[in-house]
Protein backbone atom coordinates (compact mmCIF):
# COMPACT_ATOMS: atom_id res chain seq x y z
CA UNK A 1 0.00 0.00 0.00
CA UNK A 2 3.11 2.40 1.10
CA UNK A 3 4.73 1.91 -2.42
CA UNK A 4 2.08 2.01 -4.13
CA UNK A 5 1.32 5.54 -2.71
CA UNK A 6 4.45 6.66 -3.10
CA UNK A 7 4.83 5.57 -6.96
CA UNK A 8 1.22 6.93 -7.91
CA UNK A 9 2.05 10.02 -5.90
CA UNK A 10 5.13 11.28 -7.16
CA UNK A 11 3.74 10.81 -10.42
CA UNK A 12 0.44 12.22 -9.86
CA UNK A 13 2.28 15.21 -8.65
CA UNK A 14 4.54 15.46 -12.06
CA UNK A 15 1.41 15.47 -13.90
CA UNK A 16 -0.22 18.01 -12.09
CA UNK A 17 2.74 20.44 -11.95
CA UNK A 18 3.31 19.60 -16.42
CA UNK A 19 -0.38 20.40 -16.47
CA UNK A 20 0.05 23.75 -14.49
CA UNK A 21 2.87 24.90 -16.56
CA UNK A 22 1.40 24.30 -19.85
CA UNK A 23 -1.69 26.17 -18.58
CA UNK A 24 1.08 29.05 -17.63
CA UNK A 25 2.57 28.96 -21.03
CA UNK A 26 -0.88 29.26 -22.92
CA UNK A 27 -1.63 32.59 -20.87
CA UNK A 28 1.83 33.85 -23.37
CA UNK A 29 0.42 33.25 -26.84
CA UNK A 30 -0.51 36.22 -28.34
CA UNK A 31 -3.66 35.96 -30.66
CA UNK A 32 -3.35 39.50 -31.83
CA UNK A 33 -4.21 39.45 -35.86
CA UNK A 34 -5.12 35.86 -35.72
CA UNK A 35 -8.57 34.09 -36.32
CA UNK A 36 -8.33 32.59 -32.78
CA UNK A 37 -8.86 36.43 -31.75
CA UNK A 38 -11.93 36.70 -33.40
CA UNK A 39 -13.11 33.57 -31.69
CA UNK A 40 -12.51 34.67 -28.68
CA UNK A 41 -14.66 37.80 -29.32
CA UNK A 42 -11.49 40.15 -29.78
CA UNK A 43 -9.22 38.92 -26.73
CA UNK A 44 -5.76 39.42 -27.42
CA UNK A 45 -4.89 36.30 -24.91
CA UNK A 46 -6.36 33.04 -24.69
CA UNK A 47 -9.19 32.82 -20.88
CA UNK A 48 -6.77 32.19 -17.93
CA UNK A 49 -7.55 28.65 -17.18
CA UNK A 50 -8.48 26.81 -19.96
CA UNK A 51 -6.16 23.96 -20.05
CA UNK A 52 -7.15 23.50 -16.10
CA UNK A 53 -10.95 23.03 -17.39
CA UNK A 54 -10.57 20.81 -19.92
CA UNK A 55 -8.80 18.82 -17.26
CA UNK A 56 -11.45 19.32 -14.79
CA UNK A 57 -14.37 18.41 -17.12
CA UNK A 58 -12.11 14.91 -17.85
CA UNK A 59 -12.01 14.22 -14.13
CA UNK A 60 -15.71 15.05 -13.88
CA UNK A 61 -16.84 12.56 -16.39
CA UNK A 62 -14.33 9.89 -14.21
CA UNK A 63 -15.66 11.06 -10.86
CA UNK A 64 -19.20 11.42 -11.84
CA UNK A 65 -18.93 7.32 -12.51
CA UNK A 66 -17.55 7.05 -9.23
CA UNK A 67 -20.84 9.16 -7.37
CA UNK A 68 -23.33 7.14 -9.20
CA UNK A 69 -21.50 3.93 -7.59
CA UNK A 70 -22.40 5.53 -4.23
CA UNK A 71 -25.66 6.24 -4.74
CA UNK A 72 -26.51 2.86 -6.29
CA UNK A 73 -25.14 1.17 -3.64
CA UNK A 74 -27.64 3.03 -1.74
CA UNK A 75 -30.34 2.22 -4.21
CA UNK A 76 -30.85 5.45 -5.68
CA UNK A 77 -30.39 4.90 -9.37
CA UNK A 78 -28.61 7.63 -10.56
CA UNK A 79 -27.67 7.97 -14.21
CA UNK A 80 -24.13 8.85 -14.99
CA UNK A 81 -24.20 10.72 -18.02
CA UNK A 82 -27.35 13.61 -16.05
CA UNK A 83 -25.24 13.25 -12.92
CA UNK A 84 -21.73 13.87 -15.37
CA UNK A 85 -23.63 16.57 -17.06
CA UNK A 86 -24.88 18.20 -14.06
CA UNK A 87 -21.34 18.82 -12.65
CA UNK A 88 -19.99 20.30 -16.34
CA UNK A 89 -22.53 22.75 -15.66
CA UNK A 90 -21.89 23.62 -12.31
CA UNK A 91 -18.25 23.82 -13.24
CA UNK A 92 -18.27 25.85 -16.74
CA UNK A 93 -20.82 28.49 -15.51
CA UNK A 94 -18.20 29.29 -13.00
CA UNK A 95 -15.52 29.71 -15.91
CA UNK A 96 -17.91 31.16 -18.56
CA UNK A 97 -19.38 33.73 -16.30
CA UNK A 98 -17.70 37.26 -16.54
CA UNK A 99 -16.19 37.74 -13.23
CA UNK A 100 -17.07 41.85 -14.10
CA UNK A 101 -20.54 40.54 -14.14
CA UNK A 102 -23.00 42.27 -11.30
CA UNK A 103 -23.92 39.87 -8.15
CA UNK A 104 -27.55 39.79 -8.99
CA UNK A 105 -27.53 38.93 -12.94
CA UNK A 106 -24.34 36.13 -11.57
CA UNK A 107 -26.93 34.77 -9.28
CA UNK A 108 -30.04 34.83 -11.56
CA UNK A 109 -27.80 33.24 -14.50
CA UNK A 110 -26.69 30.13 -11.97
CA UNK A 111 -30.08 29.98 -10.15
CA UNK A 112 -31.75 29.63 -13.22
CA UNK A 113 -29.70 26.73 -14.55
CA UNK A 114 -30.00 24.99 -11.00
CA UNK A 115 -33.71 24.97 -12.12
CA UNK A 116 -32.92 23.61 -15.71
CA UNK A 117 -30.60 20.69 -14.18
CA UNK A 118 -33.58 20.21 -11.38
CA UNK A 119 -36.76 20.00 -14.18
CA UNK A 120 -34.75 17.82 -16.50
CA UNK A 121 -33.75 15.20 -13.81
CA UNK A 122 -37.80 14.85 -13.07
CA UNK A 123 -37.75 14.27 -16.40
CA UNK A 124 -35.49 12.11 -17.19
CA UNK A 125 -36.09 9.79 -14.06
CA UNK A 126 -39.86 9.65 -14.65
CA UNK A 127 -39.31 8.80 -18.43
CA UNK A 128 -41.72 5.95 -19.70
CA UNK A 129 -44.40 6.28 -16.19
CA UNK A 130 -41.70 5.87 -13.74
CA UNK A 131 -42.29 7.33 -10.33
CA UNK A 132 -40.20 5.17 -8.26
CA UNK A 133 -37.05 7.07 -6.82
CA UNK A 134 -37.20 10.00 -8.73
CA UNK A 135 -37.44 12.18 -5.95
CA UNK A 136 -33.97 10.46 -4.30
CA UNK A 137 -32.38 10.54 -7.39
CA UNK A 138 -33.04 14.04 -8.48
CA UNK A 139 -31.53 15.41 -5.56
CA UNK A 140 -28.19 13.55 -5.78
CA UNK A 141 -27.97 15.31 -9.46
CA UNK A 142 -28.55 18.70 -7.89
CA UNK A 143 -25.39 17.32 -5.07
CA UNK A 144 -23.42 16.64 -7.78
CA UNK A 145 -23.83 20.00 -9.70
CA UNK A 146 -22.50 21.18 -6.02
CA UNK A 147 -19.93 18.31 -5.15
CA UNK A 148 -18.39 17.91 -8.51
CA UNK A 149 -18.99 21.45 -10.21
CA UNK A 150 -19.16 24.11 -8.14
CA UNK A 151 -16.68 23.18 -5.72
CA UNK A 152 -13.39 22.55 -8.27
CA UNK A 153 -15.35 25.38 -10.14
CA UNK A 154 -13.82 27.43 -7.30
CA UNK A 155 -10.22 26.70 -8.63
CA UNK A 156 -11.25 27.87 -11.79
CA UNK A 157 -12.38 31.52 -10.58
CA UNK A 158 -9.11 31.56 -8.54
CA UNK A 159 -6.82 31.19 -11.56
CA UNK A 160 -9.05 33.74 -13.57
CA UNK A 161 -7.57 36.23 -11.36
CA UNK A 162 -4.32 34.54 -9.81
CA UNK A 163 -0.72 32.72 -11.54
CA UNK A 164 -1.75 28.86 -12.18
CA UNK A 165 0.94 28.91 -9.41
CA UNK A 166 -0.81 30.09 -6.54
CA UNK A 167 -3.82 27.22 -7.56
CA UNK A 168 -0.57 24.19 -7.21
CA UNK A 169 0.45 25.51 -4.71
CA UNK A 170 -3.22 25.22 -2.68
CA UNK A 171 -3.50 22.02 -3.93
CA UNK A 172 -0.01 20.98 -2.82
CA UNK A 173 -0.78 22.72 0.87
CA UNK A 174 -3.86 20.23 1.12
CA UNK A 175 -2.47 17.28 0.00
CA UNK A 176 0.57 17.74 2.45
CA UNK A 177 -1.61 18.15 5.46
CA UNK A 178 -3.00 14.65 4.41
CA UNK A 179 0.78 13.26 3.74
CA UNK A 180 1.51 14.77 7.91
CA UNK A 181 -2.00 13.17 8.88
CA UNK A 182 -0.78 10.00 7.55
CA UNK A 183 2.40 9.88 8.66
CA UNK A 184 2.09 11.62 11.89
CA UNK A 185 -0.93 9.39 12.76
CA UNK A 186 1.19 5.84 12.16
CA UNK A 187 4.11 7.31 14.15
CA UNK A 188 2.20 9.07 17.38
CA UNK A 189 -1.37 8.34 16.93
CA UNK A 190 -3.11 7.28 19.97
CA UNK A 191 -6.47 9.22 20.04
CA UNK A 192 -9.13 8.60 17.75
CA UNK A 193 -10.72 11.34 16.26
CA UNK A 194 -14.31 10.10 15.18
CA UNK A 195 -14.07 6.33 15.67
CA UNK A 196 -17.38 5.72 13.49
CA UNK A 197 -16.42 7.40 10.78
CA UNK A 198 -12.65 7.15 9.67
CA UNK A 199 -11.47 4.53 12.54
CA UNK A 200 -8.18 5.38 11.27
CA UNK A 201 -7.82 9.43 11.82
CA UNK A 202 -6.52 10.58 15.15
CA UNK A 203 -6.22 14.04 16.65
CA UNK A 204 -2.17 13.23 17.09
CA UNK A 205 -2.68 12.78 12.88
CA UNK A 206 -5.39 15.74 12.24
CA UNK A 207 -2.60 18.34 14.53
CA UNK A 208 0.63 16.58 12.43
CA UNK A 209 -1.41 17.10 9.21
CA UNK A 210 -1.93 20.39 10.08
CA UNK A 211 1.12 21.54 10.90
CA UNK A 212 2.59 20.33 7.69
CA UNK A 213 0.50 21.95 6.40
CA UNK A 214 1.31 25.26 8.00
CA UNK A 215 4.36 24.85 7.30
CA UNK A 216 4.38 23.87 3.68
CA UNK A 217 2.40 27.27 3.26
CA UNK A 218 4.74 29.25 4.57
CA UNK A 219 7.61 28.11 2.63
CA UNK A 220 5.37 28.51 -0.85
CA UNK A 221 4.01 31.57 0.24
CA UNK A 222 8.12 32.75 0.70
CA UNK A 223 9.09 31.85 -2.19
CA UNK A 224 6.00 33.15 -4.16
CA UNK A 225 6.34 36.41 -2.47
CA UNK A 226 10.27 36.61 -3.67
CA UNK A 227 9.10 35.44 -7.02
CA UNK A 228 6.39 38.05 -7.89
CA UNK A 229 3.74 35.24 -8.21
CA UNK A 230 1.39 35.87 -5.28
CA UNK A 231 -0.74 38.64 -7.24
CA UNK A 232 -3.51 39.13 -9.05
CA UNK A 233 -4.78 39.93 -12.46
CA UNK A 234 -6.76 43.08 -12.83
CA UNK A 235 -9.61 42.95 -15.61
CA UNK A 236 -7.75 45.11 -18.00
CA UNK A 237 -4.91 42.12 -17.36
CA UNK A 238 -2.65 44.18 -15.70
CA UNK A 239 -0.83 41.59 -12.92
CA UNK A 240 -0.48 43.50 -9.68
CA UNK A 241 1.95 41.78 -7.11
CA UNK A 242 1.03 41.46 -3.50
CA UNK A 243 2.99 39.62 -0.46
CA UNK A 244 1.41 37.65 2.28
CA UNK A 245 2.72 38.03 5.66
CA UNK A 246 4.73 34.85 7.27
CA UNK A 247 1.64 34.92 9.99
CA UNK A 248 -0.90 35.20 7.50
CA UNK A 249 0.56 31.93 5.75
CA UNK A 250 0.89 29.98 8.54
CA UNK A 251 -2.77 30.44 9.73
CA UNK A 252 -3.76 30.70 5.88
CA UNK A 253 -1.86 26.88 6.28
CA UNK A 254 -3.88 25.31 9.14
CA UNK A 255 -7.23 26.75 7.98
CA UNK A 256 -6.53 24.79 4.88
CA UNK A 257 -5.14 21.70 6.14
CA UNK A 258 -8.24 21.49 8.39
CA UNK A 259 -10.72 22.25 6.21
CA UNK A 260 -8.91 19.75 3.57
CA UNK A 261 -9.29 16.78 7.20
CA UNK A 262 -12.94 17.96 6.58
CA UNK A 263 -13.36 17.35 2.81
CA UNK A 264 -11.55 13.76 3.33
CA UNK A 265 -14.24 12.78 6.03
CA UNK A 266 -17.41 14.29 4.11
CA UNK A 267 -16.14 11.57 1.86
CA UNK A 268 -15.48 8.80 4.30
CA UNK A 269 -19.22 9.79 4.96
CA UNK A 270 -20.57 9.27 1.76
CA UNK A 271 -18.44 5.97 1.23
CA UNK A 272 -19.53 5.04 5.29
CA UNK A 273 -23.30 5.52 4.45
CA UNK A 274 -23.13 3.35 1.17
CA UNK A 275 -21.13 0.76 2.69
CA UNK A 276 -18.12 0.59 0.76
CA UNK A 277 -14.34 1.17 1.58
CA UNK A 278 -13.41 3.44 -1.52
CA UNK A 279 -15.15 5.50 -4.51
CA UNK A 280 -12.80 3.25 -7.00
CA UNK A 281 -10.21 1.39 -8.19
CA UNK A 282 -8.77 3.47 -10.61
CA UNK A 283 -5.31 4.41 -8.62
CA UNK A 284 -3.73 1.53 -7.23
CA UNK A 285 -2.76 2.43 -3.46
CA UNK A 286 -5.24 5.52 -3.34
CA UNK A 287 -8.36 3.91 -4.37
CA UNK A 288 -10.96 6.11 -6.87
CA UNK A 289 -10.60 9.75 -7.99
CA UNK A 290 -12.39 10.79 -4.75
CA UNK A 291 -10.86 9.44 -2.23
CA UNK A 292 -7.70 11.00 -3.73
CA UNK A 293 -9.52 14.79 -4.81
CA UNK A 294 -11.93 14.75 -1.73
CA UNK A 295 -9.80 17.25 0.29
CA UNK A 296 -8.82 19.47 -2.55
CA UNK A 297 -12.49 19.83 -3.36
CA UNK A 298 -13.78 21.28 -0.22
CA UNK A 299 -10.65 23.62 0.37
CA UNK A 300 -11.40 25.27 -2.93
CA UNK A 301 -14.30 28.01 -1.57
CA UNK A 302 -11.54 28.49 1.63
CA UNK A 303 -8.71 29.34 -0.78
CA UNK A 304 -10.68 31.60 -2.87
CA UNK A 305 -11.84 33.76 0.39
CA UNK A 306 -8.41 33.59 1.69
CA UNK A 307 -7.48 35.14 -1.65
Amino acid sequence: MLRHRLVFGTLMITALLGIFFLDNQLDRIDLSGTLAQQLFRGRTHLPAGLLMLFCFLILIAMGSRELCQIFHAKQIHADPFLIGLSGTAGCVLIYILPYTLDAQRTMAIYASFMVGIFVLSLVWYSWGNRTEGVIAASAVTLLALIYMGVLPGFYLAIRQCHSVWVVAAIILITKSCDIGAYFGGRAFGRHKLIPWLSPGKTWEGLISGMLTAATIALILTTIGNHYGVTGRYEPNLEFVPRSYTPWYALIAGLLIGFVGQVGDLTASLFKRDAGIKDSGSSVPGFGGLIDIFDSPILVAPLAYWLL
